[in-house]
């Protein structure tokens, strides 16, 4: 009996030991992407006649295909992409996917924080089926944004990797802060918070519930009530308070900043990029170029709102900024372009819908920026200032398997950007249209 329960033990650890070798139902087997060009945004030069190896989620190797395929191991399924122009998934460095164009103004006080992070589920689907394969959301209220990231980490939803920065702190009053609701209401945001120990004291308590970056309202905004866009909010040493605070728990930060003086303060305080820079002077150039501070310009929202404002329910107000800011902002933003500012892409998408993204390209183009230069700021200048450069931003061996591919030269043309064939995040396809 003895022998007999030795001899049973010995034939059940084998077949542990083998069904452990076997693949598991579901792994992800090794791919083979055939590309006919691959773009090197580092330089703008095309490989051609290319493998991509991809094992997993992450990039094995990419080279000429008579070296590569020689070195696939059996199995591997291959996807011919050899009519088309690859590139490394896109990013966008300012997105609010928990919001549309519909809650813009008082229409959004009929929205509850659980409505907007389902709102966002259908966004992060469609900003990653236009190719955007890594976005940075730069708030959201009720760490909404925070429970997306999480659900798609977690493969309940699909969407884009996401860098996540729950509620913008504001000043009181400020643009961040809910100024459509009479006194009798008492209700502040929930990123609202004044002096040094508060705005502190915000930082941390934005980090403790999971975000990945700090955002502030450095100035005033344009599609909000009662504040004013050309003028600061925060103080310098407000800012300086909330960059440090944020910097020594290992967070980035990104200011809105529309006005000079609050760009200015907010460089000198250390942010690691300015959004918007509406009212950028030379001083204000020389400064971010002078400290390597990213500039995220957000130009397209500037073209779909002249011609769509008419139907989203603007205040008088919020209609009288955007004619006054939106003009200057282009006339600036093209002078930093031209001075060389450091570029990463940014949408703030949710003033338009979500998905038209890439829309960002072309008006950066007509603005003064090269093709090449502006697909640069949606790869590796945005993996630079997400910190993600060890893992996206271009297509190589370690990274993730993050891929768009589409018809023709979008160096030559880069509105071909706007209609990508193909789209993979991490191995997996999202989207392939013949």
């Amino acid at each position: 009996m003895k022998r007999l329960a030795i001899l049973f033990c010995v034939l059940v650890f084998a077949v542990i030991a083998t069904r452990a070798q076997e693949p598991k139902a579901g792994a992800a087997a090794d791919i083979a992407v055939l590309a006919g060009k691959i773009l090197d945004v580092r330089t703008g030069n095309y490989a051609t006649d290319q493998i991509i190896w991809i094992e997993g989620s992450k990039i094995k190797a990419v080279g000429k295909a008579a070296d590569v395929s020689k070195k696939l191991p059996a199995g591997t399924k291959t996807i011919d992409l050899s009519k088309l122009t690859i590139l490394p998934g896109l990013i966008d460095c300012h997105t609010h996917l928990t919001m549309s164009p519909d809650m813009i103004g008082p229409r959004g006080l009929h929205i509850s924080y659980s409505r907007s992070a389902l709102i966002g589920a259908r966004s992060a689907r469609v900003t990653l089926e236009a190719g955007f394969t890594t976005v940075r959301n730069v708030g959201a209220g009720g760490y909404a944004d925070i429970a997306l990231r999480d659900a798609i980490n977690a493969g309940d939803v699909p969407g884009p990797r996401m860098l996540a920065s729950g509620p913008p702190l504001s000043i009181t009053g400020g643009h961040g802060d809910q100024n459509f609701l009479a006194p009798q209401f008492n209700y502040s945001d929930d990123g609202v918070a004044n002096g040094i120990d508060g705005v502190m004291t915000k930082v941390r308590e934005n980090i403790k519930y999971g975000a990945d970056l700090i955002k502030f309202m450095a100035t005033g905004g344009v599609l909000s009530e009662g504040d004013n866009p050309a003028l600061e909010q925060y103080s310098p040493e407000e800012m300086k308070a909330i960059v440090d605070t944020a910097h020594g728990l290992g967070r980035k930060v990104a200011a809105h900043a529309h006005g000079a003086l609050g760009i200015k303060n907010a460089v000198l305080a250390g942010v690691d990029s300015i959004e918007h820079g509406s009212y950028s002077n030379d001083e204000d150039i020389a400064l971010m170029k002078q400290r390597g501070t990213y500039l995220v310009p957000t130009v397209f929202l500037e073209d779909w709102l002249s011609a769509n404002y008419q139907h989203l329910g603007f205040t008088q107000s919020m209609t009288d900024k955007m004619n006054m800011v939106l003009p200057i902002a282009k006339q600036n933003l093209s002078h930093a372009f031209k001075e060389g500012v450091k570029i990463a892409f940014g949408t703030d998408a949710a003033v338009y819908p979500h998905g038209m993204n890439a829309g960002e390209f072309a008006t950066m183009v007509k603005m003064g920026l090269r093709p090449l230069v502006a697909i640069q700021a949606a790869t590796v200048n945005a993996a630079d200032l997400l910190g993600w450069s060890d893992r996206v931003g271009t297509l190589e061996p370690g990274k993730f398997a993050d891929i768009v591919a589409v018809d023709g030269d979008p160096i030559a043309d880069v509105s071909i950007l706007e209609h990508v064939r193909f789209v993979m995040k991490g191995g997996e396809i999202i989207k392939n249209q013949p």
